[in-house]
């Protein structure tokens, strides 16, 4: 499979290395490279089966424009865009592309979403309150970082909630720490995900990408991550 990987930060670069170990074909475009999407041009992106997008919030959106608008398929990794969804989504529809999004591509995160749901709802109606903290390295751009948002609004979603507090940090190289904390006059409940690197995110966004070629339509990570 031809592979686009836009973006060459450490995830970036870490998709890249992921994708050439699973036998795939990789070329990588830096900000530099493609700016204002300026090297998506039509011949150039029908030369792949996919691309893959960790670039920044503002980047993203002009490099679907261009993928998207070729009927072309993208795994979209970046965080921070969302209120340009139903955009994307609608843009893909009408071109009969492929689009494959999500706040996290870690497998065990995935996990952690089902079972802070089904927390949630079992404590629904039991006097608890709910909150969130996170934790990522200093050149993540957008806080709450998306994971937090998602595990917010399943939480939300399942146990009634208006709101749900979220404490965001910035320290060093942190991969990413996510603690969802359910408290009571009497006890507490912690639930925890703390990735040791960004090899899960890699191979996620990567073996998402490999589920997406033959598809198209618009799809979310958490309802098609147990197929991969």
């Amino acid at each position: 499979m031809r592979i686009l990987v836009l973006g060459q930060g450490k995830t970036g670069k870490l998709v890249a290395e992921v994708a050439a170990r699973r036998g795939h074909s990789v070329h990588t475009l830096d900000i530099n490279e493609n700016r204002e999407a300026s090297a998506l041009t039509p011949p150039f992106v029908t030369g792949f089966d996919v691309a893959i997008d960790f670039t920044t919030p503002e980047a993203v959106l002009q490099n679907m424009r261009a993928i998207l608008s070729t009927g072309g398929k993208m795994v979209i990794g970046t965080t921070g865009w969302y209120d340009k969804l139903a955009d994307m989504r609608s843009l893909a529809e009408r071109k009969q592309a492929g689009l494959l999004y999500g706040t996290n591509y870690s497998v065990g995160v995935q996990v952690m979403l089902q079972v802070a749901a089904q927390l949630a709802r079992s404590l629904k109606d039991a006097g608890y309150t709910f909150s969130i903290e996170e934790t990522h390295h200093t050149s993540k751009l957008d806080a709450p970082s998306g994971t937090a948002l998602t595990l917010g609004q399943v939480v939300k979603q399942a146990a009634g909630l208006a709101d749900i507090p979220i404490e965001s940090h910035r320290v060093g190289d942190a991969s990413g720490l996510h603690v969802l904390e359910a408290k009571s006059s009497g006890d507490r409940i912690t639930l925890t995900h703390e990735a040791f690197n960004r090899l899960g995110f890699a191979e996620g966004a990567v073996r998402a990408a490999e589920w997406l070629a033959p598809r198209i339509g618009c799809y979310d990570f958490r309802d098609v991550f147990a197929q991969l």
